[in-house]
């Protein structure tokens, strides 16, 4: 059987592709074009695919631009965290959407397992990374194509150094060279963005040595 794997080419998503390879012989890779400011991440998830021997299929939902004033779309908006208040690069409804597309695939290539990063454990304040959204969107799913797609989070109750540690049992920590994280879609990566900040101190707590570039 396939199974399907959003891959976005961070780090969560590689990880969760290289947990993939270990049950599965045939993994399908999906990406989204959503206009992203750090679209330079897609190129990062066409090299894990291949790494990985996988197929990888790029979905165009760049009109999610004109939906969302997002900073993790729109460049001019400034990245920003604040106490009470949901980070300005959160994109609403976008991991609804991704999910919903990834079902479709998998409908259309019989597969029943769908693999993706998100965690509610060192997350950045995203809803649509916690389990309740996740098992919700699952059941919908289902209901609405009358399937039985599993909707599999590998990382949803780990640390970003947890993570780290993970990818180095599974003998991948090599893989990382090829993710991009940075909110900026900096090369090297700027070190100082909210996306930046979260991998630096999973990699220091971990005792491992990121393998990314940074100013």
């Amino acid at each position: 059987m396939t199974a399907i794997v959003l891959l976005s080419g961070g780090q969560d998503s590689a990880t969760c592709l290289a947990i993939a390879t270990k049950k599965y012989k045939n993994i399908h890779c999906l990406s989204f074009n959503y206009g992203q400011r750090h679209k330079i991440e897609i190129e990062s998830a066409k090299k894990l695919a291949e790494l990985a021997n996988a197929s990888f299929q790029l979905i165009d939902v760049r009109f999610m631009a004109e939906l969302s004033n997002s900073a993790m779309i729109h460049s001019n908006e400034q990245i920003t965290e604040k106490e009470g208040e949901l980070p300005s690069t959160f994109v609403p409804g976008r991991n609804a959407l991704f999910l919903t597309l990834a079902a479709m695939v998998a409908h259309q290539l019989n597969s029943k397992i769908i693999f993706t990063g998100v965690c509610q454990t060192d997350f950045s304040g995203y809803p649509d990374c916690r389990d309740i959204f996740i098992q919700s969107q699952m059941k919908t799913l289902n209901l609405a194509m009358d399937t039985d797609i599993e909707i599999v989070t590998p990382l949803m109750h780990l640390t970003k150094a947890e993570t780290v540690l993970k990818m180095q049992e599974l003998g991948h920590l090599d893989w990382y060279k090829s993710t991009h994280t940075c909110y900026e879609g900096a090369q090297p990566a700027c070190g100082t963005c909210p996306a930046c900040k979260l991998r630096l101190k999973g990699f220091a707590e971990a005792g491992v040595n990121d393998p990314i570039k940074y100013r």
